[in-house]
């Protein structure tokens, strides 16, 4: 198998590498090439990479390039993993949405728009080349935020695609630990669209059958899973299920708002943890994953992207939690948007499990939050003030027109070099 991981200096992969030198067993990668067009991060992540396969005993071999034609040629699955103006342009979605009094956040509110209009066109370009050069049936595997709009964008252009997010495995091996299971016995009931999703279920199976242990943590756990979640106990036992983290982001949005305000950005962290890893990565003494790594975020994405490359590609028919096509999975959204939700994973693709009718608050919340995400994609692929207006109006973050006319003049402003339309 040939592996193509287009966004390969980022300071991400050696924990993918990590779960595909661990997990060879599962998922046989014979070639892996690292596509970045910048050479410095290219050459030192592809050197810790290949030291991390030799030191685990990997046979397989590791190709960085910044070809990204020769990158995708006859690969089985390209993985994308792209940020688009790099942790600059984060900081900018994390601060200047504040102007306007709203948060400030790379995937959710104004500033996700803007990483949402500087992305999709970047991630289409790399996807045609994937269609031209790739083997017929490859998968696209898009892991770049925000990660919703960006897998309608390619299913909207016919691509073989599905969306990755950690999310919920991140979930799934919290709740495993709680009740003292193995992942692999739990099953979520994880419902919405990314970055706007809830656990309504925790269904453990073992040898006296399936049950769902979810009202048992929320009377034993309440507590402790509010504050992970960092919402208040009152609002879990009034939900009856768990908001994801990126729920705060509307629940308590002031309250984000005003953290946000006296504290750096999370780009600022970001970068300060990425140059002590690109300083690790060059050393050649070090061939392991490095503990820094877990303060970069993204825990658990290696074994979710096996999980789901496994799947597809060894048609293993389990239940994972992807982004795909809704397909009257939700019937208040489109067929064509994008959900996630448990699925079958197999060679064929990805079928969503059918899921429970939804309460009208979170209904309502998905779907006003859906139609942002149609309107946004629209103005990411043909561009236009008037286009980015009608999308920023429609968030419910934003909601007000005077509101929404400022942050879109600040939004142009903001991606000016990214956006060939605004120059």
């Amino acid at each position: 198998m040939k592996l193509t991981v287009v966004g390969g200096g980022s300071t991400y992969t050696p924990e993918l590498i990590d779960g595909f030198a661990r997990l060879r067993s599962v998922l046989p990668v014979e070639e892996l090439w690292l596509v970045d067009p910048d050479p410095d991060r290219l050459r030192l992540v592809g050197g810790m990479s290949e030291r991390m396969f030799r030191a685990a005993g990997h046979p397989g071999r590791i190709v960085p390039t910044s070809d990204l034609v020769a990158g995708v040629a006859d690969a089985d699955v390209v993985l994308i993993q792209l940020r688009v103006g790099g942790q600059a342009a984060r900081h900018g979605d994390e601060t200047w949405p504040h102007e306007c009094g709203c948060i400030g956040q790379e995937t959710t509110g104004p500033g996700g728009f803007a990483k949402a209009l500087r992305t999709v066109p970047v991630v289409l370009r790399v996807a045609e080349e994937v269609r031209r050069h790739a083997k017929p049936d490859a998968w696209i595997v898009d892991f770049t935020n925000p990660v919703g709009i960006v897998t309608r964008a390619l299913l909207q252009e016919g691509h073989r695609a599905v969306g990755l997010c950690n999310v919920a495995i991140g979930f799934q091996r919290r709740f495993a630990g709680m009740l003292g299971v193995s992942p692999s016995q739990v099953q979520l009931g994880h419902v919405g669209l990314n970055h706007l999703t809830w656990e309504r279920s925790v269904l453990v199976t073992d040898d006296s059958g399936t049950r769902d242990a979810l009202p048992g943590l929320l009377d034993a756990r309440l507590e402790q899973l509010a504050e992970e979640v960092e919402l208040p106990a009152s609002l879990l036992r009034l939900l009856g299920d768990v908001p994801s983290y990126y729920l705060r982001y509307y629940y308590a949005h002031d309250e984000v708002l005003r953290e946000q305000l006296d504290s750096p950005t999370r780009a600022e962290a970001v970068q300060r943890v990425e140059r002590e890893l690109l300083e690790l990565y060059g050393d050649p003494s070090v061939d392991t994953k490095p503990e820094q790594l877990g303060q970069r975020g993204g825990a658990f994405y290696s074994e979710a992207a096996v999980d789901l490359i496994a799947s597809l590609t060894g048609d293993r028919g389990d239940v994972q939690v992807v982004n795909l096509r809704n397909g009257g999975t939700l019937p208040f959204l489109p067929d064509d948007h994008v959900i996630e939700v448990p699925a079958t994973v197999d060679a064929r693709g990805v079928t969503a499990l059918p899921v429970e009718p939804l309460p009208a608050d979170h209904a309502g919340l998905i779907a006003h939050v859906a139609g942002y995400e149609r309107l946004a994609l629209e103005a990411a692929v043909h561009g236009g003030r008037d286009r980015v207006l009608r999308a920023m109006l429609a968030h419910p973050l934003v909601g007000q027109y005077d509101r929404a006319e400022r942050l879109t003049d600040l939004l142009i402003a903001h991606n000016r070099d990214h956006l060939a339309w605004a120059r």
